[in-house]
């Protein structure tokens, strides 16, 4: 599998599971990576696209929490100096956040937060 299919694995499971959890409904994914030409990179940066954000957000509040924040990784993919960066800024303005390296890990971690259970700030395997 790929980061691709991990996360596309994580939306379908989102959609199979809606009926029993509609806050599902607000997960969605932000198209904000991949490999651009510079004509294609100029616009979406006009247009707001910024480096760091992470793949998956769920607009969903959860006690002290505005909202979750899912950063998928494949094999040894670490944050990059920008992902850091905006996580340190969720975090800041009352976001949750985790780095997840298979779509097993990002249900768990969506699981949880919208259970209200305790989760840090982490990296789930």
């Amino acid at each position: 599998m790929s980061e691709h299919d991990e996360q596309a694995a994580l939306f379908e499971w989102a959609e199979w599971n809606i009926a029993n959890r509609p806050e599902l409904e607000m997960l969605y994914a932000i198209p904000n990576g991949g490999h651009r030409n510079k004509r294609t990179a100029a616009r979406l940066k006009a247009e707001g696209v910024k480096a760091g954000v992470w793949d998956v957000a769920l607009d969903v509040a959860r006690g002290d929490w505005h909202g979750l924040r899912i950063e998928m990784k494949y094999g040894k993919n670490k944050l990059t100096p920008a992902q850091i960066e905006w996580q340190e800024r969720y975090i800041a303005h009352g976001y949750k956040t985790a780095v997840c390296y298979s779509w097993l890990a990002a249900v768990k971690v969506v699981c949880e937060y919208l259970d209200g259970e305790p989760i840090d700030n982490i990296t789930k395997a």
